[in-house]
């Protein structure tokens, strides 16, 4: 997928003009690529239209003009973007409980060996963002890119094998078999060109 480049950025104005149905579109194309795995943790799957919107959302919330500002949210934002053969998500830590997230956190140091995608017989680690955890602390929020062979690729885009997202983690344990719609709307993100 190509990275967004600043002369396709809509301007503040323009874009709170049409945001309402933006938002309608990303609501609905995130329902197909929103993948729970346990009670605790989801994968948002992104692309360059989820992407494009995180731009334009940033954007308009700090209320970001000047060019050179753009520029360092576009370069910021763009990794998010899957390169070919891969899979990018944002990985959330959902936790309720104001008092337990801290210590539920620090028990999940290491999370980022326990993150698989498996096709079959066929396991697809997680690459996670260096520099979001540390021996003491454990962002919630992570950036997660799942580098898929040719032969994976296929076995995924096929059908034929089952695809689940596991998370298998000795203090949590959990996976979750992609239904038909997900698996073909992450299939899409194969594909090299897509447009926001």
């Amino acid at each position: 997928m190509e990275p967004i480049r600043l002369d396709q950025v809509i301007g503040l104005d323009r874009y709170e003009r049409e945001r309402d149905e933006f938002r309608r579109r990303i609501i609905a194309l995130k329902k197909h690529r929103r993948v729970s795995v346990g009670e605790d943790i989801t994968f948002v799957f992104e692309n360059r239209d989820t992407v494009f919107f995180q731009i334009q959302e940033m954007l308009r919330a700090e209320r970001i003009t000047d060019l050179d500002k753009v520029r360092e949210e576009l370069d910021c934002y763009n990794e998010l973007i899957p390169h070919p053969g891969e899979l990018s998500s944002t990985m959330l830590i959902e936790i309720t409980e104001q008092e337990h997230i801290r210590e539920r956190l620090v028990r999940l140091h290491g999370i980022e060996e326990a993150v698989r995608f498996e096709i079959g017989d066929v396991g697809v680690k997680g690459e996670f963002e260096a520099g979001r955890s540390k021996e003491d602390k454990l962002s919630a929020v992570q950036y997660v890119r799942f580098a898929f062979d040719a032969a994976a690729r296929q076995r995924f885009v096929s059908g034929r094998d089952s695809v689940r997202l596991v998370v298998d983690h000795p203090h949590y344990q959990a996976a979750t078999l992609l239904d038909d719609v997900v698996r073909r709307a992450l299939a899409d993100d194969f594909a090299d060109g897509r447009t926001a």
